[in-house]
């Protein structure tokens, strides 16, 4: 599959930065704390240091979601919402692990990581805005219509994997128990973007090899 960003996009968002990875062989029955423990340790660090609302990533983003009519306090891009509840309860839930190691690597560089069950994905994804008639399935089976203009992720059928860029993902192509071929999407807007996320997908790359062993990992070029 192909993952892209539409012409407008790109031009309206000149300094976004993006990775994606197509992983196969994931799989639920295996042990991820020691390295999301060690994630979470860099998380704490930086948290101690000053709170997320200061982290150039996250006001990079509060920037962006400003530019497209959206209230940065009331919608937050993911590593936002993670690191905020993080701060306030302390942990995470356990959800997957998969999940749980790719949350714990957004809360490390305060960076979105977005994951995709690919085989609920159709033909290719592309970030683009929304025209109004895609359908967007929350996690609990509630159907919505983007509005139009909203910037979302959506594959050739029409449906929407994401609304509002990288604030809420759908319940559609979440990642279960049953998952094992995912796409997982790097995006950065900071002064440091390109080289924070080529951190990042070094790290997350290290660490999905060393958790499923024998999974085959792929970096795909954004078209």
């Amino acid at each position: 599959m192909q993952f892209r960003y539409t012409p407008e996009i790109r031009s309206r968002f000149p300094q976004l930065r993006s990775r994606t990875l197509f992983v196969d062989g994931i799989g639920a029955n295996v042990d991820a704390s020691i390295q999301i423990a060690r994630l979470v340790t860099t998380a704490d660090d930086r948290l101690a240091a000053a709170s997320e609302g200061a982290f150039p990533e996250i006001q990079a983003w509060r920037g962006a979601f400003s530019t497209m009519g959206l209230k940065p306090t009331q919608y937050r891009c993911a590593s936002e919402a993670l690191l905020r509840r993080y701060r306030k309860e302390g942990s995470l839930p356990a959800l997957h692990p998969l999940i749980d190691l790719c949350n714990a690597t957004s809360l490390a560089f305060a960076i979105p990581v977005a994951v995709f069950d690919t085989s609920k994905i159709t033909g290719t994804m592309t970030v683009r805005l929304a025209h109004g008639d895609e359908t967007y399935e929350t996690f609990a089976g509630q159907i919505e219509h983007p509005e139009p203009g909203e910037v979302i992720f959506a594959d050739d059928t029409g449906r929407a994997h994401a609304r509002r860029w990288t604030n809420r993902q759908s319940g559609w192509s979440a990642v279960r128990a049953d998952t094992t071929q995912v796409l997982i999407v790097v995006e950065a807007l900071h002064e440091f973007a390109e080289n924070d996320v080529a951190a990042l997908m070094t790290s997350l790359s290290k660490a999905l090899a060393a958790i499923w062993r024998g999974s085959g990992v792929a970096e795909m070029e954004p078209l």
